[in-house]
This record gives C-alpha cells, structure tokens and sequence, in this order.
C-alpha cells in the first residue's frame, strides 16, 4: 500500500514544475488583466483605481464597440464557412490519384506557414489602386481605376475575409486530407460494388467520418478569426474610418494609442468570454450530433 500511493504520486511531482511555470506565465497575468479590466488605469505609472462595471457600461454604450462586435462576427462567421469549404473541396481533389498532388499540397500549404504580417502586405499591394486586381476590375467594366477594395467601405472588409480565407484555407484542407486518409478503403469499395457513384460515397461514407477534423477546423477557424489582428492592422489599420474595425484593433487603439488601458482590457475580456462560449457550444454540438 506505500509502495503504491508513494507511487502515485511521483507524476503528481513532475508536473510541478510546469505547473508553476504555467501559473506565473499564464494563470497570474489573465487574472491580474481580469482585475484591470475593472479599473481606469491608464497603462502607466501606479495610479489604479477600481471604478466596477464603468468600462463595460461604457463598452455597450459607446457606438465604437458594437460596431467591432459587428465587424468580429462577421469576419469569423465568412471565414469559418469558405474557409472550410474551400478547404474542402481542395482536399477531396487532392484525395484523388492525380500525380501532381505532393506538388500541389506543399503550393496550397505555403501561404499558412507566412507570416500574417507579410501576408498583409502582399494582398494591400495586390489591392492597391492601380495594382492588379483594380486594372482587372477595370478591364472587366468597373469605373475607371477599377475596385478599391481596401480603400472603400462597403468593400473593405471583404477585402480582410479574403485575405484570411486565402492564408488558412491550406491549413483546413490539410486537417480534412488527414481525415480522409483514415476513412477505410474497405468501405469505399464496398459501396462502389453496391452502385453508389462518387458523390452518393462521399456523403454517405467519407462525410460521416470527418465529424472530427471538422470540429477541429470549426473550432480553430473561429478562435483565430475571433482574434484576428495582424492582418488588418497590415492593411487597413481598422480603416476606412472603422469599416474594418475589430474587438482586437479597438482593444489596440484603446489600450496602447489612447492610454486606455482598463478599457481596453474589458475589451479583451469579452473577446475571450465569445470565444469560450461559442468554442464550447459548438463542441457540445458536435458531441450531441455524434
């Protein structure tokens, strides 16, 4: 009996280590930001005071917040949905025997391991005025000078879906291509002797058996884009005037441009309080669906 509970809690002792490494890197600073979130301290000196629920009063009454809020969702529901779609569809035709398909993966895969940063700018020159794409739009019958996709409001934010879209969409496809590989060859034959054409295989066989890459890809394209940050302030700064504002950007501005510290933080905290609950809803789903 000594033997055994000495024994069990040798693991408990090993973990130790990283537990307080944890804790000081990760547990103490979220709660010390959760304490500020009540607070109107600037970000300098020690003059902090706790003011209660006055930033979240503000947050909600303030016409800049919901409209990020706005910005967010939208952003991460666009980018959840064609984004995994694509991601999809590209790896259903990589699935298939075709001989270019190691060259293809690694070319569909680059933009991932970029940096968002880099990403940024390279989209901002291709949707520059008088860059590529507004000369296309030009060729193809818009106004002179052709689209301003970051530049115009009702635009601009389609403009940041699409570049997101484009960066990631590798990483889903790799996640389902994965999925697809476990789906048993025993199945798919059986099904083809049985009559059942590609289409009818797929969504009776491959598609059940991809609930989890799904729900890994639904859950990483919604944190990510719940969060997003680089990329808009590599393009468009949250600009034209806010038409691309996010919680992330305000949070930003609040806290490091305007000394808003307690604020902006708030902000923070309701970021992360959307991504618990929708990440937890939807897994929950899942679970139930299975």
């Amino acid at each position: 009996m000594r033997g055994g509970a000495a024994g069990s809690r040798i693991p408990f002792w090993f973990a130790v280590p990283c537990l307080l490494i944890f804790a000081g890197v990760v547990a103490y600073p979220t709660l010390q930001g959760m304490y500020y979130a009540f607070t109107d301290w600037t970000g300098l000196g020690s003059d902090i005071h706790f003011n209660g629920i006055d930033n979240f009063v503000k947050l909600f009454s303030s016409p800049e917040a919901p409209e990020a809020l706005g910005h967010t969702l939208l952003i991460a529901a666009a980018v959840t949905i064609i984004q995994n779609l694509l991601g999809l569809l590209l790896a259903i035709g990589l699935h298939s025997k075709i001989k270019s398909r190691n060259v293809l993966r690694t070319l569909l895969f680059a933009p991932v391991v970029m940096t968002p940063v880099i990403v940024g700018y390279v989209w901002q020159f291709i949707f520059v005025p008088g860059g590529p794409f507004a000369s296309l739009t030009e060729s193809l019958g818009a106004p002179v000078g052709g689209l301003n996709v970051l530049g115009d409001p009702a635009f601009a934010i389609w403009g940041i879906i699409t570049i997101v879209i484009w960066q990631h969409a590798g990483y889903s496809m790799v996640i389902f291509l994965a999925g697809m590989q476990n789906v048993p060859d025993e199945l798919l034959e059986a099904s083809a002797l049985d009559g059942a054409n590609a289409v009818q295989r797929f969504f009776w066989i491959t598609w059940p058996l991809l609930r989890t890459p799904t729900l890994i890809n639904v859950t990483l394209s919604l944190i990510s884009s719940m969060k997003l940050f680089d990329q808009v302030m590599a393009t468009t700064q949250g600009g034209p005037g806010n038409a691309t504002q996010t919680l992330s950007t305000l949070l930003f501005s609040e806290a490091f441009l305007y000394n808003n510290y307690g604020y902006g933080i708030s902000l923070g905290l309701i970021v992360f309080i959307l991504i618990a609950v929708i990440s937890f809803g939807q897994m929950r789903l899942f679970r139930e669906r299975d």
